[in-house]
């Protein structure tokens, strides 16, 4: 496998990995030959490693712990009991920074650029939580952001943070349906809300979403406006304005120390079935989880600008928002970013000096597939990092970065998921980077392959499980006090094992790959393969823009129905040649077990907004279930694209 980048010499004296190294030296008296060593002892000993985590960050706590781990069973391991902290206060220390330097940069279609300095940050915090706390919200209270990825969202998030509240967002493009599915289940007393927004020259007008959402919320007490879209435009009644909120007041900021595991926000599982699982994460397992991965993984601090391309509807939102917690700015992108051309998140780059650029893989896909070459066209040489997350990157996707962006940056393809709100398995300075190979597994992630009796295999496919509890695992599910719907989720597969629901293959070395989602499975004579290597050959032709597959298994114990989906580029028409052609190369590249038994040609896939593609909802759409119950279309960038599924499934039972 090609080698693409090589860790410089001296990087243990440059990485703030390196740093860590020398202080577990002096300070534990513990010295690791490679990354492997430390990775493993910091799975084998989880009390050392997640303490010395607390101790070499230095983090605030108003009470300190009296243990690190107190049962490590779970679910229901206990951490830090006795701590008493506050994630606010951790990230608005903002280690590294002078008060008059730029911690937030936020760019958007629909305003100019904001830039807040950490006094400036500070400040616009201490008023909304003096703002909030006017309203009644105290520790427990549930504030709900229907708000895009913009400086008052975070401010919001860390001023109900401040009060010991739990903050839950939903982007605006989320339709009205699935905006209540998620906060009936918490019950908020405060909606933000905005008005509108612009994507890329569209106005995109939501007063109407806003005002059916806030009567299905019977627990609310207050609804604050944005005037977002139209400054100048009139709030409902009923309202305060964000400028009332935030409004001048000499109340310090007051920071509510609460326990380790004491809510924080509350995300959710992306919905495509049933109602969405309303995840709770805890304000200490997320802070020590967050300052691992961006200081230690990401290699991210005062010099950094950080910048992930996400909505306030994805988990990697929340994962970027700690990012003054290790002293880095973090740059907010809202809008569309294929507008005016998928160039313009690069020049943004250029525009705001971004050091580590984030995106997800079907972005740097799509970049490759229209050709793009980012650093003809924007000036990348202060980027010295590309993550990459949401789905598989090919090796082909890999290459490109290489070519195109940048030769000495290092690109970190990472898999993680909303239930731990961060990667664990992803990239690392210590280690080179290989194509089409996520670098390791992250410290403190005991993650491994389980073959299906169950045991750990090694350079072979298996269900990616995590056999040793992380910090940052929910503290539990919004309204389910016994903990069932909690282990039916993760732990009812394999008893006391966190089964995520991946195909993984871990190599000797440490690398990994995930192929897919194991619930998506194609399985066909015995041969098993992950949905990614299927995408990697079909959306490799030129024709193709966009694809899914999926297997309808037969209930007779035969080989079943493949069926490949694809979106062609524009003016092309699927025609037998072209069918062939797909077949042909499928079966090289592949299996002629993988040769689809149909091909149909569709206007598009449906997506999640967070762009993952729905491969289960189509299956079950296929099989006769109807669309409203397959999958919750408010969830989706694109519900229209089901009903070319659902008239097939018709169709089919006819013809069947």
């Amino acid at each position: 496998m090609d080698v693409l980048w090589t860790p410089p010499a001296d990087v243990r004296e440059r990485s703030r990995i390196g740093a860590y190294l020398r202080w577990l030296a002096e300070h534990r008296g513990l010295e690791f030959a490679d990354y492997h060593a430390l990775w493993q002892w910091s799975v084998d000993d989880l009390d050392a490693f997640w303490r010395s985590i607390w101790d070499h960050f230095e983090v605030v706590a108003h009470t300190p712990p009296t243990a690190t781990l107190t049962d490590p069973a779970m679910p229901g391991a206990r951490w830090f009991p006795g701590a008493r902290l506050n994630y606010a206060e951790n990230v608005l220390r903002m280690p590294g920074r002078a008060d008059d330097d730029p911690v937030v940069v936020a760019h958007g279609q629909t305003r100019p650029a904001v830039t807040l300095t950490a006094a400036g940050l500070r400040e616009q915090v201490r008023r909304v939580a003096a703002g909030l706390r006017r309203l009644g919200v105290g520790p427990g209270d549930r504030v709900a952001a229907y708000a895009p990825n913009i400086g008052e969202t975070y401010v919001l998030l860390l001023a109900t943070a401040s009060l010991g509240a739990v903050f839950s967002s939903c982007a605006p493009e989320f339709g009205t349906r699935s905006v209540v599915d998620r906060w009936q289940q918490i019950e908020p007393a405060v909606l933000v809300a905005v008005d509108g927004y612009r994507y890329g020259e569209k106005p995109v007008d939501r007063r109407a979403e806003v005002a059916a959402i806030r009567a299905a919320l019977p627990s609310l007490r207050h609804t604050v406006w944005v005037p977002y879209l139209d400054p100048a435009g009139p709030p409902p009644a009923e309202t305060l304005t964000w400028a009332e909120l935030a409004a001048a007041t000499d109340e310090p900021l007051a920071l509510t120390p609460v326990p380790f595991d004491h809510p924080l926000y509350v995300l959710y599982s992306s919905g495509t079935t049933g109602l969405p699982k309303p995840i709770v994460h805890g304000h200490g397992g997320i802070l020590l989880e967050h300052l691992k991965m961006l200081a230690l993984h990401h290699d991210l601090g005062p010099a950094d600008r950080f910048f992930w391309f996400t909505t306030t509807g994805w988990m990697m939102w929340n994962f970027l928002a700690s990012g003054p917690a290790v002293g880095a700015t973090i740059v907010l992108f809202d809008g569309n970013p294929g507008h005016p051309d998928l160039g313009g998140l690069w020049r943004l780059a250029e525009e705001t000096g971004t050091t580590y650029f984030g995106t997800s893989a079907p972005y740097l896909l799509a970049c490759r597939k229209a050709g793009l070459v980012p650093r003809e066209t924007a000036d990348l040489s202060r980027l010295r990092g590309v993550g990459s997350t949401g789905a598989p990157l090919p090796a082909e996707g890999f290459a490109w970065v290489y070519e195109a962006v940048g030769d000495d940056l290092q690109l970190q393809s990472l898999s993680g998921g909303t239930d731990v709100c961060t990667g664990f398995v992803g990239g690392v300075p210590l280690l080179p980077v290989y194509a089409g190979e996520i670098t390791c597994r992250a410290l403190g992630a005991r993650v491994e392959a389980r073959s299906a009796d169950g045991t750990p295999v090694l350079g072979e496919l298996g269900e990616l499980v995590i056999t040793a509890p992380m910090p940052s695992m929910p503290v539990g599910f919004w309204n389910d006090p016994d903990g069932v719907r909690y282990r039916e989720a993760y732990f009812d597969h394999y008893p006391g094992v966190w089964r995520h629901g991946d195909w993984i293959t871990i190599n000797d070395r440490g690398g990994c790959v995930i192929t897919g989602r194991s619930d998506a499975t194609l399985n066909r004579g015995g041969v098993r393969l992950g949905t990614a290597e299927f995408y990697s050959v079909v959306e490799g032709l030129p024709e193709v823009v966009d694809s899914v597959v999926v297997h309808l298994e037969d209930d007779q114990g035969g080989a079943g129905e493949l069926l490949l989906f694809v979106v062609l580029g524009e003016g092309l028409t699927l025609d037998d040649e072209l069918r062939r052609k797909i077949s042909r190369e499928l079966r090289t590249a592949l299996s002629p077990r993988h040769v689809p038994d149909e091909i149909h040609q569709v206007r598009a896939v449906p997506r999640t907004l967070s762009a993952k593609k729905l491969e289960v909802p189509v299956k079950k759409i296929l099989t006769g279930v109807p669309v409203d119950r397959a999958a919750a279309t408010g969830a989706l960038v694109n519900p229209e694209s089901l009903t070319a599924f659902a008239a097939l499934a018709q169709r089919r039972a006819v013809t069947g």
